[in-house]
């Protein structure tokens, strides 16, 4: 089991200075993963947010061993070919180090519509199909072309190909009991489990998804991650986690845990950073 932070870069805690000092003080501690939250607006409340590309380009020079990358994505409002290009150039700043946590996005009217983003999760799925089929292609190094429904690329090759080969890991996130996230997750190399409040008889469902995942999955010799998360101290069992399947634990600082309420206050960074130096629960 590998235990990761995911923070949101948004309100006082986006300070790119604090988050780089954050991500620091979390490799210190032992913490095995640092990802960042991909928002464009996150709530209609007003409130800083920071890009987390630029912000892990940052953390990729002030750490050498964590894991780092986004969880998640946003890939059907993001160019693929842009994020090839961002995560291939990360992944050669922090010397293979990047993971790509990828999914259709949300929240809708916030992240797509007040955009005029397309909107229709039908939509959005076939365009994070394609977008990974681009990602990989151009990742090969190889000449690649492409012609979908919502993509086309001239025939191109893209240099330089990532450190980590043959791909940078791609983590798929979704919602049990969702098929088509899990379908998903199980063509590439994993899924970060996410489970609707309230959770009861998450053992079970949590049970079902990883047999799930490993039955749809073919092997192919990689690593395949299964992603779970919550709280800790508190009533979430990152043991029980393992024991079900998971091999990451993702200790999930969200503002709601420090008391965020919707407003403009945003939650004081001191209580977050106590909870990293505390480090990970082995």
């Amino acid at each position: 089991m590998r235990y990761a932070i995911s923070i949101p870069n948004f309100g006082d805690w986006a300070d790119p200075r604090t988050m780089v000092g954050l991500a620091g003080d979390a490799e210190a501690a032992g913490w095995d993963g640092f990802f960042l939250w991909d928002h464009i607006r996150f709530s209609a409340t007003p409130l800083p947010v920071q890009d987390p590309w630029v912000l892990l380009a940052a953390i990729a020079t002030v750490t050498e061993r964590m894991t780092i990358g986004p969880m998640v994505t946003p890939l059907p409002r993001r160019r693929p070919w842009v994020v090839a290009r961002q995560a291939a150039s990360l992944d050669h700043l922090s010397n293979g180090r990047v993971l790509l946590g990828v999914g259709i996005g949300e929240p809708e009217d916030v992240e797509f519509t007040a955009f005029g983003e397309p909107a229709d999760r039908k939509v959005r799925a076939e365009m994070l199909d394609e977008a990974l089929a681009i990602i990989t292609g151009l990742w090969s190094g190889e000449e690649f072309r492409f012609d979908g429904t919502h993509y086309r690329l001239a025939p191109m090759r893209f240099l330089p190909r990532p450190v980590q080969q043959p791909r940078i890991p791609i983590i798929v996130a979704g919602y049990w009991p969702n098929k088509g996230p899990i379908r998903r997750a199980a063509r590439w190399d994993g899924m970060n489990a996410l489970f609707p409040y309230p959770t009861e008889g998450w053992a079970e469902k949590f049970g079902a998804l990883v047999a799930e995942l490993r039955a749809g999955h073919s092997d192919t010799g990689l690593p395949f991650e299964i992603f779970d998360g919550g709280h800790t101290p508190g009533e979430d069992d990152p043991a029980e986690s393992a024991r079900l399947g998971a091999t990451w634990w993702v200790e999930s600082l969200d503002p709601e845990r420090y008391g965020w309420d919707g407003s403009t206050t945003w939650p004081e960074v001191g209580p977050l950073r106590d909870r990293i130096r505390q480090g990970p629960p082995r």
